[in-house]
């Protein structure tokens, strides 16, 4: 974890710590310059589309993350479903929901994690190929293949600082 963020409260990052990316969402500084580099990177193999699926899909505010978790989530026990705790009381997702974390424990309340769009096919792919260069990581697979995370915390990856001087990598995966 970046360790600018040691002392912050999840989903409560200061403006000084989220930047805009394009086209909308909010994500940490390191995070955001991997964002812009592998998706420049992914622009450059000829993928079309490549963002987040909206902006509630990058940084995420608590009060954000709590409206989309109990969005999904109920109190009434569904058999078979193993409960979420949150607040002391068992949640349990609702069916055809696709499950979120619960508030303040999620990357998102970070400004580290990213759901992109049309995570499938060669969009899905080339982030399996690619995306670790850049430092980002698929954290529920098989069950989210849209969700990536920054992990390299303060270290910039090589390809990073390479799309920041302007260079280009020798390779998708230098």
């Amino acid at each position: 974890m970046p360790a600018n963020l040691a002392h912050v409260k999840p989903g409560e990052l200061p403006a000084n710590l989220l930047v805009d990316l394009k086209p909308f969402g909010k994500l940490h500084p390191l995070a955001a310059n991997a964002y812009n580099a592998v998706r420049a990177a992914a622009f450059a193999a000829g993928i079309k589309q490549f963002k987040p699926i909206s902006a509630g899909d990058t940084y995420r505010s608590i009060a954000l993350q709590r409206q989309g978790f109990l969005a999904r989530y109920q109190l009434a026990p569904i058999e078979g479903v193993k409960p979420r705790v949150y607040e002391n009381k068992n949640y349990y997702l609702k069916p055809g929901n696709a499950p979120m974390a619960v508030p303040g424990t999620s990357r998102h309340n970070l400004g580290l994690a990213v759901d992109f769009a049309n995570m499938s096919g060669e969009t899905f792919t080339f982030m399996c190929d690619v995306g670790p260069s850049f430092g980002w990581s698929l954290e529920v697979m098989p069950a989210e293949p849209w969700h990536w995370f920054y992990w390299p915390g303060d270290k910039v990856p090589p390809a990073v600082t390479q799309y920041l001087q302007g260079i280009a990598p020798a390779s998708p995966t230098a």
